[in-house]
């Protein structure tokens, strides 16, 4: 006797749930010194252990990743994120996206005569929150409005800088420190726009400078990496401070040259994954009539060494 639809629908709905299935996704290596873009990976399905896996090693192995088309929400955004490690709040809670603090916006839209995200990130070639004792291992930043026009962003790769050191400049940092700032550039950024608040005391706290190696070793893959930045690093200790802002201006010059960066153009919903312990980043700069806005999670790594 065939059964009723009722009783179809019970035994469904006890049914066991299906397993995720692996996302059959290409892998295809950028033209430059560093990144690939995933071709067909759906952030917004489950990821299998296989489809992680595939995702982490090609981390390791380019240190950016493009992953094409994302219609992800931004609890997806995070949760996609913290599969890789805590998250980092950032310290301008003023651009935390509302009911998200693990997200900043990262924006040049004023509403209502107030700004909605940070308009001026990136104005520096940095890594992100170089300047805590436990420094990021990644930032994610997805596309949410793009200009017609401007709004790239570079990544240097700092192994490559530090493999393509001149003799006298390795010689010259093998095992000095460098400190690093959030206040680094600060007073210079609110004189040239509005875009940052003065902070609070409690904000200042949270940005106590910290030392870190000049070369670090990264902790997954092995390789030794520059890990200096115009946009955070202050001195070098131990030096003068003319000698040691002779010293970082050589190894600034020589982390952005063209043979060691990638420039990325924006497309529509674009989720980019680089490592901060392989790479700084600089924004290429938007037309100010323009609208630009992403969103971004930021991973806590470990203590340089």
């Amino acid at each position: 006797m065939p059964q009723s639809n009722a009783l179809l629908r019970d035994v469904d709905a006890h049914a066991e749930p299906q397993a995720a299935q692996p996302q059959a996704f290409e892998l295809r290596p950028l033209p430059g010194p560093l990144g690939a873009e995933l071709i067909g990976l759906d952030l917004s399905r489950e990821l299998t252990r296989e489809d992680f896996a595939r995702i982490h090693q090609a981390h390791l192995d380019h240190h950016l990743l493009v992953f094409r088309d994302q219609r992800i929400t931004p609890r997806q955004h995070i949760d996609f994120s913290r599969r890789f490690g805590p998250l980092m709040i950032h310290v301008l809670h003023q651009f935390h996206l509302p009911g998200h603090p693990e997200i900043l916006t990262v924006s040049n839209i004023v509403e209502n005569g107030k700004p909605v995200g940070l308009g001026d990130a990136g104005k520096y070639w940095h890594s992100d929150i170089s300047y805590k004792a436990l420094p990021s291992l990644g930032s994610l930043l997805h596309a949410q409005e793009l200009p017609s026009e401007g709004g790239d962003t570079l990544f240097a790769n700092m192994h490559l800088a530090y493999d393509t050191l001149p003799e006298a400049l390795r010689n010259a940092v093998e095992g000095r420190r460098a400190v690093h700032s959030y206040l680094a550039k600060y007073g210079q950024l609110q004189k040239e726009g509005n875009w940052r608040p003065n902070l609070s005391a409690q904000q200042v706290a949270q940005v106590q400078e910290v030392s870190h190696p000049v070369v670090r070793t990264h902790p997954e893959n092995g390789r030794r990496a520059l890990f200096v930045s115009e946009g955070f690093t202050t001195r070098i200790e131990g030096l003068p401070q003319d000698e040691s802002d002779a010293l970082l201006a050589e190894l600034y010059a020589h982390s952005v040259r063209p043979e060691h960066v990638y420039r990325h153009h924006w497309r529509e919903h674009d989720l980019v994954f680089w490592d901060n312990r392989s790479l700084i980043h600089l924004a290429g700069g938007t037309p100010d009539h323009l609208r630009r806005k992403l969103y971004r999670t930021t991973i806590e790594g470990d203590a340089p060494f």
